[in-house]
């Protein structure tokens, strides 16, 4: 006799392979990291076979993991279409969602996913641009909501804290040697930019401003070119690049508070669950950020 899939089990694997860690994955499930890693225990002693190739940099799936991820997407779809058609209402309508190309790219993909499998009937127009633009048109009502980092003009509702580390080519690319240090800046006016630059006098550190842009890409171009460091969030870091820190030098910054704001004209169904799934999906108010295990 098989035994039964636990639909906790499947949703913590999920969660695990699209957050590429246990950590990340424990706070989109709602759970402690340990929890999670013991779910994934559990899964692989039922099937009898190991579903992640873990080393300490990163985890990948083995050939069975990526057979059971099909199954388990498609498992925990059909469950949420079921529960959707019949608890909630038929729901239809557009939302305006604006965000940083960096938050959609890192952080809002699952959410959307989930939302789309709950509100097939509802459609999300996304405008991706940097916080700074996107708070006059919340207030000029263009975007109904807006997954943003929190500062005077955008305050929001409290989704998390993410951290923001120093990011190079390597971690011993040569432009670390330089005097003074070469730096890659958000626009002028947001809350990444003063972080960075304000972590930057507090240590005493001689620096330039080589380069500024409101594109995620157009930063990184300057770190691929091995031109200057900057600073991200940790969730925008591309695998191909190295965090720096302390043993290169550099200081560490204050972390960004990111908040979901709405307009005066978001009062409707569609934004509330949109809004609703964004804070319930991506909160780490309850639990820990120990490392990845």
């Amino acid at each position: 006799m098989n035994p039964e899939f636990d639909v906790d089990l499947l949703r913590s694997f999920v969660a695990v392979v699209d957050a590429g860690s246990f950590t990340k994955a424990a706070a989109s499930v709602h759970r402690s990291q340990a929890a999670v890693s013991m779910q994934i225990k559990r899964l692989e002693a039922m099937l009898g076979t190991t579903l992640f190739a873990r080393n300490t940099r990163s985890l990948a799936l083995t050939r069975p993991g990526h057979t059971l991820l099909e199954y388990a997407r498609r498992a925990l779809a059909l469950q949420e279409e079921a529960w959707s058609a019949i608890v909630r209402p038929e729901v239809t309508g557009r939302v305006v969602l604006g965000a940083p190309d960096d938050y959609v790219s890192s952080l809002l993909s699952p959410v959307l996913r989930r939302f789309s499998t709950l509100f097939p009937h509802v459609e999300i127009e996304i405008v991706c641009a940097q916080s700074t633009a996107l708070a006059p048109m919340l207030a000029d009502n263009k975007i109904d909501l807006a997954f943003v980092t929190r500062d005077r003009k955008l305050r929001g509702e409290f989704v998390r804290a993410e951290p923001m580390v120093w990011v190079g080519a390597s971690v011993d690319t040569p432009v670390l040697a330089a005097s003074p240090l070469p730096v890659g800046l958000y626009e002028p006016g947001c809350v990444a930019r003063q972080h960075t630059l304000a972590a930057l006098d507090s240590a005493h550190i001689r620096y330039r401003a080589a380069f500024s842009s409101a594109s995620l890409m157009g930063l990184v171009a300057t770190v691929d070119a091995g031109l200057s460091v900057i600073a991200l969030t940790r969730c925008s870091v591309p695998p191909r690049l190295a965090i720096l820190g302390e043993a290169q030098g550099l200081p560490a910054i204050a972390p960004l508070e990111i908040v979901v704001a709405r307009s005066a004209k978001s009062d409707r169904p569609t934004c509330d669950y949109l809004a609703q799934q964004m804070v319930q999906d991506l909160s780490l108010r309850a639990v820990g950020r120990a490392g990845a295990q």
